[in-house]
């Protein structure tokens, strides 16, 4: 039994279906299907203009899709109201592409915002000095607690922004281009975090990248999103053996 077998089995944390959106003539989504199963890791890969980023918008709830299922958890979100799509979302992690930390604040004040916003999953009284220490840890950053982001290499704003991400504790985590603008060492050890968070926590993560190293460490299954749909679906050893031109495009170094 191969590990793509093993993964199959497990449950399905988020399903898309026959998901489609259009912006006037602009046909973005055909009809996209995927499938992220419980601790899988997930990458989507698309060219610039594939329609990656408005499937995302139209999964966290930002952008709404013109037809098609969204499951999330087994809950339909185009089926819930505000507050509800609140709660599912605190189980969510999102890693920006740019880190997006806020400037004004420092490290230990940007891990503590979310938990403020998210007093239903956590409470109105917790001790976020406990968890941000944590956070900061698990990405190797607890020295850099009282600095500002300005103060921050582009590697540690990723690994803040990772670490700000991890203390919502969330059951899955969505990683919008998280090697973009870094040099290649540093690139390769986010993917390493990354992975190590995985074994750790046992998340469930969507990747979207245009990084083919970073797809063939990290990824456990593949979806090349071409045409606005999910045109090729396998492993990085299935996709990068293919003869399909349009495969073939994407693993050409």
């Amino acid at each position: 039994m191969t590990e793509h077998d093993n993964i199959s089995k497990r449950d399905i944390v988020l399903e898309l279906k026959d998901l489609h959106k259009s912006f006037g003539d602009n046909h973005v989504l055909n009809g996209f299907n995927m499938q992220l199963f419980q601790g899988e890791n997930l990458v989507i890969m698309g060219k610039s203009g594939s329609g990656k980023s408005v499937m995302i918008k139209c999964l966290v709830g930002l952008m709404e899709a013109d037809s098609g299922t969204i499951s999330l958890m087994h809950n339909d979100i185009t089926k819930l109201d505000q507050e509800a799509l609140d709660i599912l979302r605190a189980d969510i992690g999102f890693l920006f592409q740019g880190s997006a930390l806020y400037d004004s604040m420092t490290v230990r004040e940007n891990l503590e915002f979310p938990l403020r916003r998210h007093t239903k999953k956590f409470g109105e009284h917790i001790d976020t000095e406990i968890m941000v220490i944590e956070a900061l840890e698990n990405v190797g950053l607890a020295s850099a607690i009282d600095l500002m982001p300005s103060e921050l290499s582009g590697g540690m704003k990723r690994r803040v922004a990772l670490a700000r991400t991890l203390i919502l504790q969330p059951k899955i985590i969505l990683y919008d281009e998280p090697t973009s603008g870094l040099d290649p060492i540093t690139a390769k050890e986010i993917i390493i975090l990354m992975q190590d968070i995985q074994k750790k926590y046992g998340t469930s993560s969507l990747i979207i990248t245009h990084d083919v190293d970073c797809a063939r460490v990290i990824s456990d299954r593949m979806i090349l999103l071409i045409d606005g749909i999910d045109y090729a679906v396998g492993t990085y050893a299935e996709l990068s053996a293919s003869t399909d031109p349009k495969i073939k495009a994407f693993f050409k170094h």
